[in-house]
């Protein structure tokens, strides 16, 4: 993995896209920051790479929920009960 800056980037795109044909993974970076992923992908690959990035980022949504959860605490099973069955209620217009 290699990282080039924004000004790098522009003003050297040539040489930076040889070397991500290489390199295959290339950050770019703002203001000392990441700010970019480059992959070399083809034609073969690219929705098997796609795929794989989407559900990378929704792994870490999934994660940062749990995190979120966790931090406001986790219903009992009680609860959770409860609320299927005030939805149920409210969906189907049944009281219970």
């Amino acid at each position: 993995m290699q990282f080039v800056t924004v000004r790098d980037f522009r003003s050297a795109s040539r040489e930076i896209w040889d070397k991500l044909v290489n390199n295959e993974e290339i950050i770019v970076t703002n203001n000392g920051r990441p700010t970019a992923l480059l992959l070399n992908i083809t034609e073969s690959n690219f929705e098997e790479i796609l795929a794989s990035v989407r559900q990378a980022k929704a792994m870490r949504a999934f994660n940062r929920m749990r995190e979120e959860a966790a931090g406001r605490g986790y219903l009992s099973e009680e609860e959770i009960e409860a609320e299927i069955r005030a939805y149920r209620a409210e969906t189907s217009g049944d009281v219970q």
